[in-house]
C-alpha cells in the first residue's frame, strides 16, 4: 500500500510534484495552483474571478459558521471580494437530526448575509463512517487587476505584518472540543472569553484585508491556517521563493492562547491560525498601515523582513538568530491523542 499520510496537510512536496505533473496551462487563468496560494485566479472582462475552496474536518461545532469564514478569508487574501457560496454538506449517519440539518442552514445563511455573499447552492448529503459532520465551502469572489495580493507576489525587502494575534482559531477550537475537562480547572468567565475566540478577536479577516488593500500598495496577503503561524510565514516565503527573518517578540499571543497552549503542551507557532493575516508590502507603506489599523483598534506589528532565498527560514529570538520552527502536522491534533 506504500506509505500512509497523517492528518493535516498533504506533504508539500508531494503535492507540488503532482501539480507540476498534473496542471495543464489556462489562458484565463491568473494566478494558477502553487504552493502557498489558496485560491486560483480567473480574467473575467473588466474583473477577475477568484476561487478557492476548503473543507472544514477539525471541528464538529460551527462548522457552517467556519466554512464561510474560511473561504472568505482565501479570496480577501487574494485581494478579491467574496460574492458567492456554495457548500457540500456531508452529515453522519445515524447522528443527524432534522434540527441538526436547519442548524447548519441558518448559521451559513445568517454568516453569508452578515458579509454580503450570496449562499448560491450545493449538495448535501447523509454519510456512512462520518464520526462529525464535514462542510466542503466553494467561495468565487472578484478582484481588480491592480488590486491582486497573491501570496506568491512578496518582493525582497518587505515588511511582514502581522494583523491580529495567532492561534486564535485553535484557541476556539481548543475550548470547545475540550470544554468538559476545561470547566473542572479554569472559572466559566475564562472557558466563556476562549470559546467567543471564533467571533472576538474572530476568524475572518476579511474586513481587515479589505481595509488593508484599500489604503496602501500591498504585494502580498496570506491568512495562516492548518500549520500555525509558522507554517503561514514558510508558505509565503516559499510561494514568493523568498527566504524570511521573523522577530518572536513581535508576535502577538493573547493570554487564553498561551494558557490553553500550556494546559494542552502545544507549541502556538504550530497551532490552527484563521483570524491572523500576513501582509507584505514594501517598508515605506507601512508606517501608514500600521497608524491606519491602531487608529481602529486593530492589532498589527512588524515580524518579520523577506530575504533572499538563501538566507532560509530564520526566527530571532533574544537576540539570537535560529531556524523558524516546521510543523508537518498540527498542533491541535494532539489535544485528540489523549482523552483529557
Amino acid at each position: 500500500m506504500g506509505r500512509t499520510f497523517p492528518v493535516g496537510k498533504l506533504d508539500a512536496k508531494l503535492l507540488a510534484k503532482l501539480i507540476k505533473k498534473y496542471y495543464r496551462k489556462n489562458k484565463a487563468l491568473i494566478v494558477p495552483p502553487k504552493i502557498g496560494e489558496d485560491a486560483a485566479v480567473i480574467k473575467e472582462e473588466s474583473k477577475y474571478l477568484v476561487l478557492t475552496t476548503d473543507p472544514i474536518t477539525l471541528t464538529k461545532g460551527e462548522v457552517g459558521l467556519y466554512s464561510v469564514y474560511i473561504n472568505a478569508n482565501d479570496i480577501a487574501s487574494m485581494g478579491g471580494e467574496p460574492k458567492w457560496f456554495l457548500t457540500t454538506n456531508l452529515l453522519p449517519e445515524g447522528k443527524t437530526s432534522e434540527k441538526d440539518v436547519e442548524a447548519l442552514f441558518k448559521t451559513v445563511s445568517s454568516v453569508c448575509q452578515d458579509l454580503g455573499i450570496a449562499w448560491i447552492g450545493g449538495h448535501i448529503e447523509i454519510t456512512s463512517g462520518l464520526k462529525r459532520p464535514i462542510v466542503v465551502g466553494e467561495m468565487i469572489g472578484t478582484v481588480k487587476k491592480d488590486k491582486i495580493t497573491a501570496t506568491s507576489n512578496s518582493k525582497l525587502g518587505d515588511d511582514l505584518l502581522l494583523v491580529k494575534g495567532i492561534a486564535i482559531e485553535g484557541t476556539a477550537i481548543i475550548a470547545r472540543e475540550k470544554e468538559k475537562y476545561l470547566k473542572k480547572r479554569f472559572p466559566p468567565s475564562f472557558l466563556k472569553r476562549a470559546k467567543n475566540f471564533l467571533i472576538k478577536p474572530g476568524i475572518s479577516i476579511l474586513k481587515e484585508a479589505l481595509l488593508a488593500n484599500n489604503s496602501v500598495k500591498i504585494n502580498a496577503m496570506h491568512d495562516p491556517t492548518e500549520g500555525g503561524l509558522s507554517t503561514g510565514i514558510m508558505e509565503v516565503a516559499q510561494a514568493s521563493e523568498k527566504g524570511i527573518l521573523v522577530f518572536s517578540e513581535a508576535i502577538k499571543i493573547y493570554q487564553e492562547t498561551e494558557i490553553l497552549c500550556r494546559e494542552f503542551g502545544l507549541d502556538p507557532l504550530g497551532l490552527i491560525a484563521s483570524g491572523s493575516l500576513l501582509i507584505s508590502l514594501p517598508p515605506k507603506e507601512s508606517p501608514k498601515l500600521l497608524k491606519i489599523f491602531r487608529r481602529k483598534g486593530i492589532p498589527v506589528s512588524i515580524i518579520g523582513k523577506i530575504k533572499q532565498k538563501k538566507f532560509g527560514y530564520k526566527l530571532k529570538v533574544n537576540g539570537r538568530i535560529k531556524k523558524l520552527p516546521r510543523f508537518e502536522v498540527d498542533e491541535i491534533t494532539k489535544i485528540y491523542r489523549r482523552s483529557w
